[in-house]
């Protein structure tokens, strides 16, 4: 294991980037992210995990991306761009009326765009020799993908947004004549796309920077799939099981579990992993050496797929209807530590866990995560419950995938009655120690209270747990599309109150 998952205990928040406030209509890498920084120091937590921070994807998506290496342009601040000159305050001058507690992706989009394309233009004209220079060598350096992203993105944007393999087939089949004429045509609009993960990759190493100055490390997140409409398929066709016309013949899913009756039909093409392992892995190797540049550790998402994964035929409806398939195992790892080093990853172990998954984390050392709100739906063996915990663990009360604590407490959870949430609550408050009475009130700290003080070496708190809100500032539903990841922090929120006490809890169990 790595310094950055074997080091002393440690407490943290999750928080995504497009929930900080923000007047541009989404969370940016501006001053509000800085202030969260400055909150996460002043209340001694030292982990600030978030959800991938690449591109969305169908549904608005962060895991289901149209590229694993690039930045989310979205979150670039118009607020920065105007401090380096790029953007003037006319261009700032007509700021739509976005809502302040979701995210309107569409109008944010749009904006957005228009806003990148107007600092790209001055950049174009102003630019001084120094600055063009940095953007060249910035783009030599992530040529690997950066080149086939641009490509993507600005023929995806003349054929109407639509998927990839719906393209005329010469640029769905990337024959080098076409490639070659398409980006003599359209320079300029394929490297406006450069010029956006430019302007990422400045932002984000200034923030990254400033908050690992102030003792906070980046807790990513990286998704085990990548989608079928993206770049990387669309560039590696024969690392996945494709057809000839680049459509999947099998896909990715989770069988009927606590999220979903019939599953999780997640759409993602399976990769060949006979093909990673004749190349050396080179693909992965990539992938991974490129989040180890954006973050301190990582959360390997559906960390079981590595071991055995389950593959449905891309023709069904659901992911009932899907087999067991033997995954790389321990081969990837090995190489990826040949390769790269120590990687400090955590492994997502939700859902049924077999052995072979298990065996698989303690042969590499790799922590697991708890979940707080699973634990009250058994007895006092539950796993999930903190007297059960072994310390190399990340603890959290629930993820992005959870309502909130408050949600659980007060909503009906479909795929349990009323006598089981009744029995879940009775044991959550004898659990806990809430008082009669009080007990919403008191759910929020008194369960963060019992995973701070257990051996879990690290715990990470939803910032909607912290704040003790309700079902609406659910980040997401596993199995649905509308309504996701759109919820934003209210300014001022955290205040000194909240950090004070936070502070004061972290102290007390020794995770300052």
């Amino acid at each position: 294991m790595s310094d950055s998952t074997s080091s002393s205990r440690a407490s943290g928040l999750l928080l995504h980037i497009t929930s900080l406030p923000s007047r541009f209509g989404i969370g940016d890498l501006g001053p509000e992210a800085y202030r969260f920084a400055d909150f996460m120091a002043e209340s001694k937590q030292t982990l600030w995990q978030m959800l991938p921070l690449v591109p969305t994807g169908y549904g608005y998506s962060p895991y289901a991306a149209p590229s694993t290496y690039a930045g989310n342009a979205m979150l670039i601040s118009p607020d920065r761009l105007l401090e380096d000159g790029w953007l003037t305050r006319e261009d700032l001058g007509d700021i739509p009326d976005f809502p302040a507690d979701f995210v309107q992706f569409e109008g944010v989009s749009a904006y957005k765009m228009g806003l990148l394309r107007t600092a790209w233009d001055r950049f174009s004209r102003s630019a001084s020799p120094t600055e063009k220079d940095a953007f060249d060598a910035f783009c030599q350096q992530h040529a690997s993908w950066l080149e086939d992203w641009a490509l993507f993105e600005t023929i995806k944007s003349d054929h109407e947004e639509k998927e990839w393999m719906t393209w005329t087939p010469e640029l769905r089949d990337r024959e080098p004549s076409a490639m070659l004429a398409y980006q003599d045509k359209h320079a300029d609009r394929i490297a406006m796309r450069k010029f956006s993960q430019y302007l990422f990759e400045q932002q984000w190493a200034d923030l990254k920077t400033y908050c690992n100055e102030r003792g906070v490390r980046i807790f990513g997140d990286l998704p085990i799939y990548v989608a079928q409409d993206s770049a990387d398929v669309w560039a590696n066709r024969h690392l996945f099981t494709l057809q000839e016309d680049g459509y999947p013949t099998t896909i990715a899913g989770v069988p009927p579990d606590y999220f979903s009756e019939t599953g999780q039909r997640w759409g993602n093409p399976l990769y060949r992993w006979d093909s990673m392992k004749a190349s050396g892995y080179a693909w992965w190797t990539s992938r991974m050496a490129r989040i180890m540049e954006l973050v301190d550790l990582v959360r390997l998402d559906h960390f079981r797929g590595f071991e055995a994964y389950w593959e449905v035929p891309a023709s069904e409806e659901t992911a009932i209807n899907g087999s067991w398939r033997q995954g790389p195992g321990p081969d990837l790892f090995e190489k990826l530590e040949e390769n790269l080093g120590e990687v400090p990853l955590i492994a997502e172990n939700l859902g049924v866990i077999t052995d072979g998954v298990t065996n698989l984390m303690q042969r590499f050392d790799f922590p697991g995560m708890a979940i707080l709100q699973f634990a009250f739906d058994s007895d006092d063996t539950n796993e999930f419950l903190p007297h059960n915990y072994d310390e190399p663990l990340v603890a959290y009360t629930g993820t992005h995938d959870n309502d909130t604590l408050m949600g659980w407490w007060t909503e009906t959870a479909s795929t349990q009655n009323a006598d089981q949430i009744a029995r879940a609550k009775a044991y959550c408050t004898e659990y806990l120690g809430l008082e009669e009475g009080k007990e919403a009130e008191q759910l929020p700290w008194k369960a963060l209270e019992a995973l701070m003080k257990s051996v879990a070496r690290f715990v990470v708190t939803p910032v909607q747990d912290l704040l003790g809100l309700g079902a609406d500032a659910r980040m997401n539903t596993p199995g649905t599309t509308d309504n996701n990841w759109k919820w934003r922090l209210a300014p001022g929120a955290l205040d000194a109150g909240v950090g004070a006490r936070l502070a004061s809890l972290t102290e007390e169990t020794g995770r300052a």
